[in-house]
């Protein structure tokens, strides 16, 4: 008995098991159940099939022990090649997600690192001149190591939906088993490096077109495309002859200059050596093979080892925590209402229509919903959605002056002006409208849940329904959403907005109703004590860069002005009137600049003016260590606070929700992972010289006690 490979590959999951049935392979090849991680079909018309599927995991990846039994795979085949192999994952979700992020965990000692690496290298060069034609089979995602794999194949037949990518540089690294080298000589290099530089996952169809995959088919004609491949009737993609004059050492050198400036300004070398070092690869071993390939290895093998490649990996876990949010069922949310169609509920709408949900958006100016549309259609063709796609995610975004969507909304989420009149207002309106079981969920920043239900006199039923789902600006950028809580809401629903946020592609975090909930109570000292720098007669300039030069993407000053000034205000009003910890107040004349219609970005002026290219700004002068303490020290209280007043559960979940929610240096780790870094009594100190300097708004929070 023989096993229908292609009829078992397009159930849900390969049933692995039937290879043990397999009754005409040689006595010498490897048998089924030697393997935990790849399975080796019979030689069957000249092909062989060797199935992807990492023992105990949801998605394939790669480590040591996967390699170790590829290794053992490739010394059987070498023995009786066959005509053709096929390489494919038997997981229904995609070929590898890279290399297991765990083996690089904690690691400190490079030469341990660069043998490792070189044994791994040793196998996939094993793989690249094994004497048969090699097939690789891509569906879903294939990233970093998994696409490394892939390029060591003679051909690469991608099916609809694939995902090709290097997304090592969000990690503080490059490609390390053999991409750099593999991908410069097999398509433009130019193209090669930047889509290594970026970290960006390609369309299929610019992988086609750049000739990173040999062919694109459906999974009804992979069969066919096999067939064809392995009878050699498949013309593999070859690289222009052209393209080798970036082979030669000066224009090389030229792009290569040309591309760490570019890079130079959008990260430091200091804050993010990999791109900066996969640059200097290319520049200086481009031409030779063999020396890029170990210089890569070397390279590599450092780079792990960093604080920044170190923190980038935790990074990654917290991300992965959040995401692991767990929701007591599985979402049931299939219509949206939102309420009110400004910047923030008018994005929020059209994310969620992006992803798959019938939405309503309702406002008292048509005029607003328009601009809405206009700025949703734009986010469509930005996520480079086809014009069929556009027009289906349009369709579902369905503009409601006259607000008919509430009674059929399974969710309701009111983003009106953060004043409790106008929302109270909202609130009497919806409840006699929304349906019996629907969730009525809440935009603010700041204000405490109970306010707000207090305010409109909510009954019973419909407060353990209410909710916060605090998204933040730019709602198709940010990827957190504050889940914020309170005590008469059921678990039910608290379970329903978590599978929600978790549906339209985003991170929940869980947090207690409090006055700027996480995310704006730590953000409003920075912006604040930014304000009082400037009030001082500092340039905005000297106090952007030097909050730039810490880490962060933007400075204070400029995402003041992006946030807008205006909501600034109010959330730091709101935060002085009902915390009992000192909040620093908003000089009198950045007042009158709201009341003046200098609002920030939205506006055209701000503290800068602003153009369609952004922020006109002059060159900012030297910088100051005091500067960056005053703004940052202010915000690591702000977390200490939040701990110690149990608004977060853990440390790990406040510093992955800053991290996402305001941009915190990701290089650090976050905010108690950089305080503790720094040194818990050296921040103490620190903060008791700035209160004696600047008064008691730097009073170190008690809970620092508690951070060991």
């Amino acid at each position: 008995m023989t096993v229908d490979v292609m009829a078992a590959l397009r159930s849900d999951r390969l049933e692995l098991g039937s290879f043990t049935t397999l009754n005409t392979q040689p006595d010498s090849a490897p048998k089924d159940s030697v393997f935990k991680h790849w399975h080796l079909s019979a030689n069957e018309d000249g092909i062989r099939w060797l199935l992807f599927d990492r023992q105990d995991t949801r998605v394939n990846s790669i480590d040591q022990d996967v390699l170790d039994e590829l290794n053992v795979v490739l010394a059987e085949l070498e023995k009786s090649p066959p005509q053709a192999l096929v390489i494919r994952s038997a997981k229904k979700n995609g070929f590898c997600a890279g290399a297991d992020i765990a083996m690089f965990k904690d690691m400190t000692d490079p030469a341990a690192v660069r043998a490792k690496l070189q044994q791994a290298h040793d196998i996939v060069d094993r793989l690249e001149r094994l004497k048969t034609l090699k097939i690789c089979l891509i569906h879903g995602v294939c990233l970093g190591g998994g696409l490394e794999l892939a390029l060591a194949c003679d051909l690469r037949i991608a099916i609809k939906g694939a995902k090709l990518g290097f997304p090592e540089v969000l990690l503080g690294l490059h490609p390390g088993l053999g991409g750099t080298f593999r991908t410069t000589r097999l398509i433009n290099p130019l193209e090669a490096m930047t889509l290594m530089l970026s970290g960006k996952t390609l369309q299929l169809s610019k992988a086609k077109a750049l000739g990173l995959v040999d062919a694109v088919t459906e999974e009804r004609h992979l069969a066919n495309a096999v067939t064809a491949a392995a009878a050699g009737q498949l013309k593999k993609q070859r690289r222009p002859a052209y393209f080798s004059v970036a082979d030669m050492v000066w224009p090389r050198g030229l792009i290569a200059n040309r591309m760490a400036a570019e890079t130079g300004k959008k990260v430091s070398r200091q804050h993010y050596p990999a791109p900066f070092r996969l640059i200097d690869l290319w520049r200086q071993h481009g031409g030779d093979r063999v020396a890029m390939q170990n210089a890569e290895i070397a390279s590599f093998a450092e780079l792990v080892v960093t604080p920044t490649a170190q923190n980038l990996v935790r990074v990654f876990y917290l991300r992965e925590q959040l995401k692991q949010q767990q929701a007591v069922i599985n979402s049931d949310i299939h219509h949206v209402h939102v309420v009110g169609a400004g910047t923030m509920g008018g994005d929020i709408a059209a994310w969620c229509a992006l992803n798959g949900l019938r939405v309503t958006l309702g406002d008292q100016q048509l005029e607003m919903i328009a601009k809405a549309i206009k700025r949703a259609t734009g986010l469509y063709k930005r996520k480079h959605l086809t014009p069929g796609q556009i027009r289906d995610a349009l369709d579902r975004l369905i503009p409601d002056p006259k607000g008919l969507g509430i009674a059929r909304a399974d969710l309701v989420i009111e983003a009106v002006p953060e004043k409790i009149d106008i929302k109270r207002a909202v609130y009497n309106q919806l409840q006699g409208a929304m349906k019996d079981g629907a969730i009525l969920a809440t935009n603010t920043s700041s204000i405490p849940i109970e306010t707000l239900m207090n305010a409109a006199a909510f009954p019973t039923e419909l407060k353990k329904r209410f909710v916060g789902l605090h998204f933040f600006n730019p709602v198709a950028q940010m990827q957190l959403v504050e889940l914020v809580s309170h005590d008469e809401i059921s678990e039910q629903a608290r379970g329903r907005a978590t599978a929600f946020i978790k549906q339209i592609d985003r991170l929940p975090v869980p947090v207690a109703s409090a006055p700027g909930f996480l995310v704006n109570r730590v953000l409003t000292p920075y912006l604040l004590e930014a304000m009082l720098l400037l009030d001082e007669g500092i340039d905005a300039e000297t106090i952007d860069q030097c909050a730039v030069n810490f880490g962060m993407p933007m400075g204070p000053i400029e995402l003041a002005d992006q946030v807008g000034l205006d909501i600034c205000i109010a959330v730091g009003d709101t935060l002085r009137e009902q915390l009992t910890s000192p909040v620093a107040e908003v000089p009198l004349w950045i007042r009158e600049k709201v009341t003046q219609g200098e609002t920030g970005r939205k506006a055209g002026k701000g503290f800068y003016t602003w153009n369609a290219d952004g922020a006109e700004k002059k060159n900012a002068p030297s910088t100051a260590a005091d500067i960056t303490d005053r703004l940052i020290l202010p915000m690591l209280n702000a977390c200490v606070s939040c701990l110690r007043e149990n608004i977060v559960s853990d440390e790990n979940v406040l510093d992955g929700a800053v991290i996402f929610g305001t941009g915190f240096a990701p290089f650090r780790g976050g905010p108690i992972h950089y305080a503790k870094t720094r040194g818990i009594a050296d921040i103490v100190a620190a903060l008791k010289i700035l209160e004696n300097r600047y008064g008691e708004r730097f009073s170190a929070d008690d809970g620092w006690q508690s951070i060991g």
